[in-house]
């Protein structure tokens, strides 16, 4: 479990990436979902010991050991933790088995024999054994992804972070990654940063959603999508009519079909005018709290 209790971050340029956050992360998957800029890498990055907050706690509890002050005691944060930041680098011109090797040194994998078998091992869990011996430079986008989560996983961390780690999949490297990604929750704490409805639908029991360095809601999103029913309306339009539509309702989103925009609307009551009620899902659930943030601004 992750107890994070009123964090507060703000850059120098006085941009608030964090206001208050509160969060608590329990073992398995757990979707952080935002716009970009929401202060999602804001946190991870508070939460990796890569910077520094400004107020607030973070607590890393992990059964039958000592809790861990996770703006404090930061190395012992690093030991248990897996980090994959959204933009991961890698050295183009080795083998995937000779990076790994080098970073379990780093991690305190001193002893070849140990080191020999952590790293086969988990080259074989994400799929990347046949070609360990090629040449990072040649990994596909999935490829690379998932040597990233290689690399998370080396000394059996208890918190793991991936941020953002689906932008610029193909659908079929995406479902390999998140597949693996939910056989990784079921034994530790996995915090999914993204910006992506669908990843925090098809993985994760438990999510909260942030923008403006906000919390605007916590909880599992069964409970949230039941929250909006038949609070949700849908109706195809013209064009031209789409600027009374957003004066005159609450649109949560507006997408092309046929090539005329169909939107959902937020309302408790029937709209009437032509509009249908239909089933809400995550997405409907997240456009609707961003749009009251903007509306209580």
């Amino acid at each position: 479990m992750l107890e994070i209790r009123a964090l507060s971050k703000t850059y120098a340029n006085g941009v608030h990436a964090l206001a208050g956050v509160t969060i608590d992360v329990p073992r398995g998957m757990f979707g952080l979902l935002g716009p970009n800029g929401a202060g999602k890498s804001s946190l991870m990055r508070t939460l990796s010991t890569l910077q520094e907050a400004d107020s607030g706690s973070a607590t890393l509890s992990i059964p039958g050991e000592a809790a861990i002050d996770v703006l404090r005691d930061k190395d012992a944060v690093r030991r248990r933790l897996g980090y994959l930041p959204q933009d991961f680098g890698v050295y183009p011109k080795v083998s995937a088995l000779d990076l790994l090797n080098h970073f379990a040194v780093l991690k305190g994998i001193t002893q070849k024999g140990q080191r020999r078998e952590v790293v086969e091992a988990l080259l074989q869990q994400v799929n990347l054994w046949d070609a360990r011996k090629r040449k990072l430079g040649t990994y596909s986008g999935g490829m690379r992804q998932r040597f990233g989560i290689a690399q998370a996983l080396l000394g059996d961390p208890r918190l793991v972070i991936v941020d953002e780690p689906t932008a610029g999949l193909d659908p079929e490297e995406r479902n390999r990654f998140l597949n693996l990604l939910a056989a990784i929750g079921e034994n530790v704490a996995v915090i999914l940063s993204t910006h992506i409805v669908e990843d925090v639908t098809d993985l994760c029991p438990n999510m909260a959603i942030m923008n403006k360095g906000q919390v605007l809601l916590t909880g599992k999103p069964s409970d949230a999508i039941d929250a909006l029913q038949h609070q949700v309306w849908r109706k195809q339009v013209d064009v031209a009519e789409l600027p009374t539509y957003e004066a005159n309702h609450v649109v949560l989103s507006t997408r092309l079909v046929g090539g005329r925009p169909v939107i959902h609307v937020h309302s408790a009551t029937d709209p009437g005018d032509g509009f249908v009620a239909v089933a809400p899902d995550l997405e409907d659930v997240y456009f609707q709290r961003l749009r009251l943030q903007s509306r209580a601004a």
